[in-house]
């Protein structure tokens, strides 16, 4: 019964409290369909996004973040640190009570919760089980926190291009990967990321991401486009049918930084510790 109830407190006051808004929907890209050749042009395109901008190092910015899954709605509002490829940190605030109720922390290889209502610690592995656990995307951690950032970065080569479709002033490049494909849709206009789809080797989508309302941001002396609202799309189990979860982050502040931040999360004193490995999944996912 004590790991059955994981997180019920910190539900009620971050989630009940505060999911009353209205979904922010996610917005569906229109995909290319005309195909095409992988030109010079194009290959110079695929390069530049992949790289998404490298000089961007950390972010620190205020957002409104949705969940929805086939069960739940809810909406909270964050202060979201990261540090790229390495730690974040979110600091969970009620919408309707106005103050932090939850720390969240993740390094490379752990999660850290501390629900700040009740002084508990939930902490365990960084991996794709405790991630949807904590917000209801089960992504990986590396995918997790460039979307975040709103820079994801593509590690695949040129050769790994299977095709090239047009349309609408956009390019879509498909491309190959270990675990099935991915697919780029890229705004040849402004060379910026539009929304990635990843799929499995039966071709289905795992995981679709959008990106949209792109502002220019200052970092160090260069200029970069980033999107101000992030949607993540995760199908339950891989397939479409059984549902999928929904997370929405639009930021309505941030900064962009090319040195790191300080994340240094310090262990509560007195803090009741629980295993977040041992625990089943939340009641509301």
């Amino acid at each position: 019964m004590k790991t059955k109830g994981i997180f019920i407190s910190l539900l009620l006051l971050v989630l009940l409290a505060a999911g009353c808004d209205d979904f922010e929907s996610v917005s569906r890209v229109e995909l290319p369909l005309e195909k095409t050749i992988l030109s010079p042009e194009n290959a110079e395109i695929y390069r530049e996004v992949a790289k998404a901008s490298p000089f961007v190092v950390s972010l620190d910015g205020y957002a409104d973040v949705w969940i929805k899954t086939p069960k739940r709605t809810e909406k909270v509002f964050c202060n979201i640190r990261l540090n790229r490829g390495n730690q974040a940190r979110m600091i969970v605030t009620s919408g309707l009570l106005g103050w932090p109720v939850a720390d969240m922390y993740f390094s490379r290889d752990s999660l850290y919760v501390h629900d700040l209502i009740k002084n508990r610690l939930f902490l365990g592995s960084n991996n794709e089980q405790n991630l949807e656990k904590m917000l209801g995307v089960n992504s990986g951690y590396r995918m997790l926190t460039e979307t975040l950032l709103g820079l994801v970065r593509i590690s695949e080569p040129e050769s790994a291009i299977r095709s090239v479709s047009r349309g609408q002033g956009k390019l879509q490049f498909t491309v190959g990967t270990p675990g099935g494909s991915k697919e780029l849709v890229v705004d040849t206009s402004n060379r910026t990321l539009r929304a990635l789809v990843l799929r499995d080797r039966n071709g289905k989508a795992a995981t679709e991401i959008h990106f949209s309302a792109f502002e220019i941001c200052r970092v160090g002396g260069n200029n970069v486009l980033v999107p101000k609202k992030i949607e993540m799309v995760i199908y339950r189990d891989g397939h479409q049918e059984e549902g999928e979860n929904q997370l929405v982050i639009s930021y309505d502040e941030r900064q962009l930084k090319q040195d790191t931040l300080s994340l240094k999360f310090s262990i509560p004193a007195k803090a009741r510790v629980i295993n977040l490995d041992e625990s089943p999944g939340l009641p509301w996912l």
